[in-house]
Parts: C-alpha cells; structure tokens; sequence
C-alpha cells in the first residue's frame, strides 16, 4: 500500500495547485509554501507522531540513567528490580527505533517529494505555454535555474521546516516539560541561560553566512567560464590562445581555493568558539545542580538528567538560529519560482476553437506588428491572401521583416494591428496545440536533441510505417550519409547534434518536416547549409509535397524560390512587391536588383 501511495502522491502536476496558494498569500511567501502542501498535512502529523516515539530513547535515557543513579545512593532494597525494568523498558524503545524511524521517513518523504517533483513539472508546463515573444524576455539560464535551483531550495526549506523545525519543538518541549514536572527551579534556570547560550553562539553564524555566499559566487562564476571555455574551444584553438585561457582559469580555481581557505578557518573558528560556550553553560548548569543537591533540594542522580536537557535544549536552540539564513534562501526562490507561474502571456485559451482540419488558406488584412515593450512597428499594413497549396516566398534584406511574418504564421506572435486569417478564422481564436499540428517547420537554426538519428526525425510520431520513413530519408538526402555511419540511423548526434556537419543536421531537419505530411509547411533558409546538388534534389522533394500543402519560403539564395508561386519582396516591413519570378524580373525593379546585384561584383 505504502508503493502505491507513493507513486500516486508523486504524480502532482497540476501548476493550480501552486498557483491557487500563491493567490491567496500574495505578501507572504511562507504561506505560499505551506499552501503547496495542502491535502499533505496528515503525513507530517503522523511523521512527527513517529518521530517522537523514534526519538523516545534520548528523552528517557537521562530519566533512567537518574532513576538507576538514585535508587543505588539511596540505598533502596528494590534498586534491582528498578534497574532491570527501566533497562528492559529501554531496551524495548530501542528496538522500535528502526521500524518507526522508516514510517517517520515515508511520511515525511511523500509530500515534500511530491511537491519538489509537482514543482518542477508544473513549472515547465508553464514554460509551454507562455508566448514566444514573453518567453524571450527569460534568458535561458534563468528559466533552467528556476527548475533546477529554487526548486531545490524549496526542498531544502520544506525539509527544515517541517522536519528540523519539528525536531526542535518536539525536543524542547519533551526536555521543558520533564524539567519542570520535577524541578520549577531548574525549570526557570534553563529559561534563562538557555536563550543567552543559543544567541551567544548564533551570533557568530552572520559571518559564516557572508563567507559562504562568496565562496557560492566563485564556484558559479566558474561554472559560467568552464561553460564558456568548452564553448569557444574551437576558437581558442583556431588562434593559439590556449595559454591565454589557462591563465585565466588558473586564476579563477585559484579564487575559490582562497575563498574556500577563509571559509574553513572561519568555520573551524566558529566550531570552536561554539563548543567553548556551550561548555562553560554546561558547566554553570552542573554547578547550579550540584549546589541544589548540596542543599538537600535535588537527589544526585538528578544532575545527569538536567545536565543532558540543558545540553539538548541548547543544541536545538542553536539548530534553530542556524536554519535561518536556509529558510530565507527558500522563501526567495518561492518568490523566484511564482514569478514564472503568475505570467498571464500565455498562448491558450479555454475559450480557443478547435483545429480538426487545416485547409491552408491565410489571409493578412492591414497587419502590422512591433515587439512587447517597444511601440515600434516591424510590420507596417502588410497585406497579402495566399490560396491552400500555393507556395509563397519572402525575400529581402536582413531585418526586412521576413521571419516576423514566418512567425505570426507559427503563431509566435499574434498582429498588434489588423488581423491574420487562417481559413478563414482570426489566429487569435484558433487553439495554437490543435494548429501546429497540421504544420510543419525547418528553421535556420537546426534544433536537434541527443539521441538517435531515427529518434530525432520521428521526434513526436507514435507510428510511422517503414515505406514511408524510406521515402522520406532518401528525398531529404539522408540515406546516402546515413549509410556510411557505422550504426547507421541508431547512430548518436550528440548534444544538440554536435557530431554531424551543419549539412547533416539540416537535412534531418527537413527529414523530420517531410515525414509529417503537414498541411502547411514552412521553410526558414532550410537549405542554407546544403551544397548545390543536394539542395536541388531537396527542392525538388519541396516541390513535390508543396503540390499537396501551402508552402511559406524564406530564402537569401533567389535561386531556390523561381518556381514559387508568389513572391513577396520586403523592404523595412513593408511589401514593396509582388509577383512571380518572371513577372518581378520582367519589373526590373527591387527584387530584380536582388536577383541581379551578386551577378555584377567582381
């Protein structure tokens, strides 16, 4: 049952339910935190019923110990009988230790488990679903630290508050609480000196703290410049710096071995001074219980009871000034992490129609379009029809606005002006999961994961049939290649398709693209890597399917795009012409200047 229940709690991903707490403790992110483990709060009762039980034999040792003590000095006749029943009664505890310390753990274990994994999974679900264009506002490893980093802290803080913390409070009250059922006196003694001992030694930890930060930020600025040092390594290499970049390491590892150097002093010196406190308490405690037995108000065997809650109590106290500076590191990236699930620019909508069937016809009407947080306009009153299974080509200079259009095609970003029609329907109205199924893409930039070649083209299909996949490898050029690879398609790209040529990825690119038979299809530059023969034999298995799908083309190289069937030539996002590839050439006007421009250097 215990299985079961773990692998049932794990499975929390909804981003509601950490988005629902969120709401309702806007200023206070420690409510927030509590609130993620609604529905959780019974294991946390039952783990601190386990623990205390666990925790049993450090309790009632020192009453023993006293007990067995006083029944010797005292000479009592039953001295005996006492010191076999509370050894066995002990001895009992002990042995429930290991059975209660699992149940403990389990239930401890569940929630913050499931809530760490909920976390992270509801994190990226959020990921998927902000826009493009607000996406980008997040570098990369910001995004990659929220799921990673402040996840993590978010364990660490849920472990110390609901386990550490616990620890303490079910410590010191079972410590409190035996103390003064058997002496007011001591009692009060320990509320006095036990606050002075614990802030005496916490108020050396703000150091540590500092000294550790430090120490932190060294360690992730060369983890930053050990990541861009494999980076350019080509580079480096290309111009004989080698030993230019291993000075500069040399001196970055040697930073933290000082860092590191002044941390460990500080904290030995901390360790030391901390240990020479609580002993001199110690002492004072034994002092004051001695001179209570002195005076007839204490039995002997008593003063090794309160000399181990006195030790206790202020461990625990110390333990407790120390989870601070953890606890405040936890709650930040509690903030850290809702900034993601508070964005509001997200592309679905509940209200957003469904796709079943794209026919691929688009209309832009009066389209403009600027970037969020800047009023300028990249886009200015574009407007163009295109008919389904026609081929539509955008040429223009750099910055002319011709992946703009490509991506309010994808969907990346939605018109600031006008409208953009998709059969018929505003894009802004259509479910983007149910359109880009019918789509397909080959970017400039070739995205590939680790993994197989075969995995990478069928990224995303369940079932293809084999004929197909065979057709689709040697239109797009890739059998040829694959065939020399020793593994053949089970051979590894590597990370991000490092160990294939710019040529090789970009044709599982294509290959990937084909082998969806979308509706429409989209071509950033995605032959810019291909040499001539192989681009032709390309183009023409883009022309072959372009005969069954719309066709949107962005190319430098005009050559690739003559059999298009309209082309559209942009000029500071502003469609300066129109046409096909004779009817532009026959204009002499921008586009033939394009055309004709490479011809005439020298």
């Amino acid at each position: 049952m215990a299985g079961k229940r773990s692998e049932r709690s794990f499975s929390r991903q909804d981003p509601d339910v950490y988005y629902d707490s969120y709401l309702k403790h806007l200023k206070s992110p420690l409510l927030t935190l509590i609130g993620f483990y609604k529905g959780y709060y019974h294991d946390f009762i039952l783990s601190a019923i386990f623990f205390t039980i666990k925790n049993s034999p450090v309790w009632i040792l020192p009453i023993v110990t006293s007990d067995i003590i006083n029944a010797l000095t005292a000479g009592n006749a039953g001295a005996g009988h006492t010191i076999l029943l509370e050894s066995a009664v002990f001895i009992g505890l002990i042995a429930m230790n290991f059975p209660v310390n699992w149940l403990c753990v389990h239930f401890k274990s569940i929630p913050i488990r499931s809530v760490e994994a909920g976390l992270r999974s509801a994190i990226i679900h959020k990921i998927q679903e902000i826009s493009i264009p607000y996406e980008k506002n997040f570098e990369t490893g910001r995004l990659q630290s929220k799921v990673i980093r402040d996840v993590e802290n978010v364990e660490e803080v849920s472990t110390q508050l609901f386990t550490s913390l616990m620890t303490v409070a079910i410590n010191i009250v079972v410590a409190l609480a035996v103390t003064v059922s058997r002496s007011l006196t001591v009692f009060l003694f320990f509320l006095i000196t036990v606050p002075v001992a614990a802030i005496v030694a916490g108020l050396f930890r703000n150091p540590i703290a500092d000294r550790n930060r430090s120490f932190r930020k060294e360690v992730e600025d060369t983890g930053v410049k050990v990541s861009e040092m494999v980076e350019l390594e080509p580079i480096v290499r290309a111009h004989a710096l080698e030993g230019t970049e291993t000075a500069k390491m040399d001196r970055q590892v040697r930073k933290i071995a000082d860092e590191g150097y002044r941390l460990d002093i500080l904290q030995e010196n901390f360790n030391a001074l901390s240990w020479c406190v609580l002993q001199v308490f110690q002492v004072i405690c034994l002092a004051f219980t001695a001179f209570l037995v002195l005076h007839g108000r204490m039995a002997i065997g008593d003063i090794v009871l309160y000399q181990s809650y006195f030790t206790n109590i202020v461990a625990q106290a110390t333990l407790l000034l120390s989870l601070i500076p953890t606890i405040s590191k936890g709650l930040e990236s509690v903030n850290s992490i809702m900034e993601v699930m508070n964005i509001w620019d997200v592309e679905e909508d509940a209200s957003a129609e469904s796709v079943p069937v794209l026919h691929g016809e688009y209309e832009f009407r009066d389209v403009s379009y600027h970037y969020p947080k800047s009023e300028q306009d990249i886009i200015k009153h574009f407007d163009l029809h295109v008919a389904p299974g026609t081929s539509i080509a955008f040429v223009g200079e750099s910055g002319s606005g011709k992946s703009t259009v490509v991506s309010m095609i994808i969907g990346f970003g939605t018109p600031t002006g006008g409208t953009l029609f998709v059969d018929g329907r505003d894009i802004r109205n259509i479910s983007m999961h149910d359109y880009r199924k019918h789509i397909a893409v080959v970017p400039q930039q070739t995205v590939l994961f680790s993994g197989t070649i075969r995995e990478n083209i069928l990224y995303g299909m369940d079932q293809v049939d084999e004929a197909e996949f065979d057709r689709v490898v040697r239109e797009s050029g890739l059998l040829q290649i694959v065939e020399k690879m020793p593994q053949g398609f089970d051979t590894m790209v590597g990370e991000r398709g490092d160990r294939l040529s710019g040529g090789q990825k970009q044709r599982i690119s294509i290959a990937r693209a084909l082998i969806r038979k979308p509706d429409v299809l989209i071509l950033d530059e995605a032959t810019s890597a291909l040499d001539n023969l192989s681009e032709k034999q390309v183009t023409g298995a883009f022309d072959h399917l372009s005969t069954k799908c719309t066709k949107f083309i962005v190319a430098h190289r005009l050559k690739t795009i003559r059999s298009a069937d309209v082309i559209v030539a942009l000029k500071n996002g502003t469609v300066v012409e129109t046409g096909t590839y004779r009817e532009l050439m026959e204009k002499k006007g921008y586009f033939y200047k394009m055309e004709m421009e490479p011809e005439e250097q020298p």
